[in-house]
C-alpha cells in the first residue's frame, strides 16, 4: 500500500514528465527516497481530458522501479496509444492523470473468483492477450459475464466466451487507483 505522499510524488513525477518531454523533447531523470516506489512493480497511467479517455498504456508486471514505470508509462500513454493521436502540448493543461499501481498476478480457475470492481482480469489464449484494470467493470456497470465477454472478444480479440475455453488462462490482480483529483488543493 502506498501513502498518501507517494501517491503524490508519483503523480507529480508523471506530470513533470510530460511536462519536460513535451517543452524540451527530454525524458527528466528521477529521484526517489521511497523504498516502496523504488521496488519493482507493474503500472498503467491514465490520461483523462474533459471526463474522457485520452491514453492510457502500462505494464502487468515489470523488474524495474515503480516510479521508473509510471516514468515511461506517462510518456506511452501520451504518445503511444494506438487508439488516439498523440496528446499535444496545448492539451496538458487539461489532462488529469490517473495511476494504477499494480499487485502481482495470480492464476485463476474459474470467473467465480473474480471480484468484479475488486480485481483486474487478464485472459491469455496463444499470443491473445487482453486486460481490464479493476476499475473497468465499476465505470461500465457491467456484470462478470459480460466483463469477461469484452475482454475476450474486445481486447484480446479472441472468441466472446473464451473464458469458457480450458485453453485460455485467466489471471487477476488488484489495482491501487489514485488520480490527481484526489489531491487538488
Amino acid at each position: 500500500m502506498l501513502n498518501a505522499l507517494q501517491k503524490k510524488e508519483l503523480l507529480k513525477i508523471a506530470r513533470s514528465v510530460l511536462l519536460e518531454y513535451f517543452l524540451k523533447g527530454t525524458v527528466p531523470k528521477i529521484k526517489v527516497n521511497s523504498p516502496e516506489l523504488k521496488a519493482s512493480g507493474g503500472a498503467f497511467v491514465t490520461l483523462q481530458k474533459k471526463g474522457q479517455l485520452r491514453g492510457c498504456i502500462g505494464l502487468i508486471e515489470s523488474d524495474s522501479p515503480l516510479y521508473q514505470n509510471v516514468r515511461d508509462m506517462a510518456i506511452e500513454a501520451a504518445t503511444q496509444d494506438p487508439r488516439f493521436m498523440p496528446v499535444t502540448e496545448a492539451e496538458l493543461a487539461e489532462i488529469e492523470i490517473e495511476i494504477s499501481a499494480l499487485s502481482v498476478k495470480h492464476r485463476i480457475k474459474s470467473i467465480d473468483e473474480i471480484e468484479l470492481g475488486t480485481h483486474g482480469v487478464i485472459v491469455k489464449q496463444g499470443f491473445a492477450r487482453g486486460v481490464f484494470l479493476p476499475q473497468v467493470a465499476t465505470e461500465t456497470g457491467w456484470n462478470k459475464i459480460e466483463f469477461m465477454r469484452n475482454l475476450c472478444a474486445g481486447k484480446a480479440g479472441l472468441k466472446a466466451d473464451a473464458y469458457l475455453d480450458p485453453k485460455t488462462e485467466m489471471f487477476v490482480f488488484t489495482a491501487e487507483v489514485f488520480s490527481e483529483k484526489e489531491f487538488k488543493e
